[in-house]
């Protein structure tokens, strides 16, 4: 519990002294420590309106994605970007990515619009323009070729009330306890820690002996040491896309 309350207590203090205002006109420009996929500060913009307020990212994502090379027209992707944002309550509003808060609500709403971001930008992240499928396919088609049970897209309310979203979760056997399986299509320190802090803050509501996987996407670059070591000090353990057959019997059993 001391180790779990440490982890989230500097998590909440790196996020605070890290976070910027600025008034532009009606709204409030809010940059944010989390980076994006070309290592630009993540920014979303509120504004308040009849006492309660919106919250979006005036379209940037969705754009940014699509100007990459990343296009969003298919029936699968599309059904994927919409469950990824039915699972942290965000609405997609003419491109941009927008939820409204109360003020009792406010930090709650901003922490689900800023996941969803990432989560977003981790999903379709594409390397170059050329590539057809998004790594997300190819784990959930590996787990189907494996036998390997599993949910997609399951959302857990975490001890501190923030919600946490995974890729997969795989119900427990006989033989193995739950496990819950993080993507990480783009794998760099922001996206280890962001896992890092979901998984801890998650633990604690899931039965006992639930573990956690990271499936890293190695096929274009190597995982930098400082991304397993993130991840195993909270206990997630590494699955690199290139190791994945060492991994097949304890997720199928």
């Amino acid at each position: 519990m001391s180790a779990t309350a440490d982890l989230v207590g500097k998590y909440y203090d790196w996020l605070k002294a890290k976070t910027t205002w600025r008034d532009i006109g009606e709204w409030a420009e809010i940059t944010t420590p989390y980076l994006d996929r070309h290592n630009d500060y993540i920014q979303i913009y509120l504004r308040q309106i009849n006492g309660d307020f919106v919250l979006t990212d005036d379209g940037y994502t969705i754009a940014d994605l699509i100007q990459s090379g990343c296009s969003l027209d298919s029936p699968r992707r599309k059904a994927l970007l919409h469950t990824t944002l039915n699972g942290f309550g965000v609405k997609l509003v003419d491109g941009a990515l927008e939820v409204s808060a109360t003020p009792e609500t406010f930090a709650l709403r901003k922490h689900c619009l800023l996941q969803t971001i990432l989560a977003v930008n981790d999903l379709f992240y594409v390397a170059r323009s050329s590539i057809e499928s998004f790594f997300f396919e190819d784990v959930a088609l590996w787990l189907d070729n494996s036998d390997i049970r599993y949910t997609p897209k399951v959302s857990f309310v975490g001890h501190s009330r923030y919600t946490h979203q995974f890729d997969f979760a795989i119900p427990k056997s006989r033989s193995q306890p739950e496990r819950i399986l993080r993507v990480m299509n783009n794998p760099n320190k922001d996206n280890a820690q962001n896992a890092a802090f979901s998984w801890v803050d998650t633990k604690e509501v899931r039965p006992p002996g639930s573990v956690a996987y990271a499936v890293l996407n190695d096929r274009e670059h190597s995982i930098s040491d400082a991304v397993i070591e993130a991840l195993e000090s909270y206990e997630i353990a590494p699955m690199p896309w290139s190791r994945r057959e060492e991994f097949r019997e304890k997720l199928a059993a």
